[in-house]
């Protein structure tokens, strides 16, 4: 057997193997590492159809499943390279994501690779364990949407979460309108629009942003010309009109920027400060070019105005640089958890084989107070 993989599963037998799922990429390493070992698409090959097929774009949990056992056997085998029966995992999740998928991938991941245990880690709470704080404002700004929760003191204050589609999607089919509206013959894969808004695009100030498309705008970025296949030329107005879409209020008033004013309001008074001077940015969708300046433009703006002036009364607002690049700072947070104690709440094989469930913390089955009986 390959010396490489020897150490790949020494190591692997010492420390937990952390995994973080999102909609458009995944993250994998070990715990107790400073970086993922592997960042890939969550996508796989279909037996079936041999078309390449993004994991969120299941038909049934069935469907699911089939995709998830695939894509799994990929990451044990060919990136982690560790047999799963010896593996203890930990698994980054969002509190607000959809319970049949962390019910679903449980089920393949006990049924199916015969893992020894699994911890389920909320991400928001493993992202302030990269920067040794226990009180923050997380805003997580992924593909398919952004996310939300205020902690305090290590609380997460699930009454004041929010979430809205705002996130990498949403900006690539701005770019496809843009592109549409140029030419019909332009057309362009998801990785290629994806490569486009990384290479070239940016996110442009707030004073610069509300003089364009006035009679007064200030000229274009200049035309960039992108490598391909065929030459494109990406002009100025996508390069700093694609991301937006982000700040552009909807009917209900709705945008990231008010995501963290209406979660500051519905915290409690004597947290709201502290909350506005601890905001963590994570996600790929934050790592956008100016994307924190606007932010903290737009907040500084909303709070200001006759909507926010006399229900909140916060005047600054303060963000935190994490150790690492807000695309795996999640996995970081996860990596530092599984060096801890917290592996003894880990859900055994054992446990899960005996009740085919996952425990969530909103379901009284799993909040209920052992009751001590007395004899009289």
């Amino acid at each position: 057997m390959p010396r490489g993989y020897e150490g790949t599963r020494y190591i692997s037998d010492k420390q937990m193997v952390v995994f973080d799922i999102g909609s458009a990429y995944t993250k994998f390493g070990y715990a107790g590492e400073v970086s993922p070992r592997g960042i890939i698409r969550t996508e796989v090959r279909c037996p079936e159809t041999k078309k390449i097929r993004r994991i969120i774009d299941y038909n049934d949990l069935e469907d699911l499943y089939q995709l998830l056992v695939e894509f799994l056997h990929q990451l044990f085998f060919k990136r982690v390279v560790v047999s799963p029966k010896d593996a203890k995992i930990l698994l980054l999740e969002s509190p607000l994501a959809a319970t049949s998928f962390r019910d679903t991938l449980a089920r393949v991941m006990f049924k199916h690779f015969e893992v020894s245990s699994i911890l389920f880690l909320p991400s928001h709470l493993a992202t302030i364990s990269t920067l040794g704080i226990d009180t923050a404002l997380v805003l997580d700004v992924g593909y398919q949407e952004a996310t939300l929760i205020p902690i305090f003191e290590g609380i997460p204050i699930l009454k004041a979460w929010q979430a809205l589609p705002l996130g990498g999607q949403i900006v690539h089919e701005n770019m496809k309108n843009y592109f549409d509206n140029i030419s019909n013959d332009i057309d362009l894969s998801e990785k290629t629009l994806e490569d486009i808004k990384v290479r070239t695009c940016f996110v442009t100030t707030l004073e610069r942003s509300e003089k364009l498309g006035t009679e007064d705008a200030p000229a274009h970025s200049p035309d960039v010309i992108y490598p391909g296949v065929k030459r494109l030329v990406i002009p100025g107005e996508i390069r700093e009109k694609a991301f937006e879409i982000l700040w552009e209020r909807d009917n209900d008033n709705l945008s990231l920027s008010t995501m963290i004013l209406d979660a500051i309001i519905k915290c409690p008074l004597d947290t709201r400060r502290i909350l506005a001077e601890n905001i963590i940015l994570v996600g790929g969708t934050a790592m956008a070019k100016g994307f924190a300046s606007r932010l903290k433009s737009e907040l500084l703006m909303l709070v200001k105005s006759d909507l926010y002036k006399e229900k909140l009364k916060v005047q600054s607002f303060k963000f935190h640089t994490a150790p690492s690049k807000p695309n795996y700072t999640v996995w970081l947070g996860g990596a530092i958890f599984g060096t801890t104690d917290l592996v003894l709440r880990c859900l055994t094989k054992e446990v899960y084989l005996k009740t085919s469930r996952v425990p969530d913390w909103p379901n009284l089955i799993d909040n209920q107070k052992e009751e001590t009986y007395y004899e009289l």
